[in-house]
């Protein structure tokens, strides 16, 4: 009964994760506007690279729910978790443009990490949940 719960509750977990990414990269495309706000000055081609990052979230998350890319999907993920946190920094460095309390988006900072071991979570090999 026990391992049948652990077994459940990562099923559960991986498609929470999964759904938070697909949901997120539905956002990209809904309201790129949102995300084209916090991307860094330095970057060129933001609303290109709002929507390719949507595209590559939405694609993940579907592929980390299949057994076969699973793997792939999650390192895939951690690699995209990185790209994406200089936006991050990005906005806590300049919250006095956006209507979130900086304490708020310096919270988000580690968030980022944590969201990173989850996705390393799922790049074991043999793990079929």
């Amino acid at each position: 009964m026990g391992t049948d719960l652990g077994r459940l509750g990562r099923i559960v977990g991986k498609w929470a994760f999964a759904g938070l990414f697909v949901l997120a990269g539905v956002g990209h495309f809904v309201a790129p506007e949102a995300y084209m706000r916090i991307m860094p000055p330095a970057l060129p081609y933001h609303r290109e690279l709002v929507l390719i990052s949507g595209a590559f979230e939405i694609a993940l998350g579907v592929l980390l729910l299949i057994p076969r890319t699973s793997r792939f999907a999650a390192w895939g993920l951690i690699a995209l978790l990185i790209a994406v946190f200089p936006a991050n920094v990005f906005m806590y460095h300049h919250a006095d443009r956006f209507a979130v309390p900086p304490a708020l988006l310096l919270m988000r900072l580690p968030l980022q990490g944590l969201l990173i071991l989850w996705a390393y979570a799922y790049t074991r090999p043999g793990r079929r949940d």
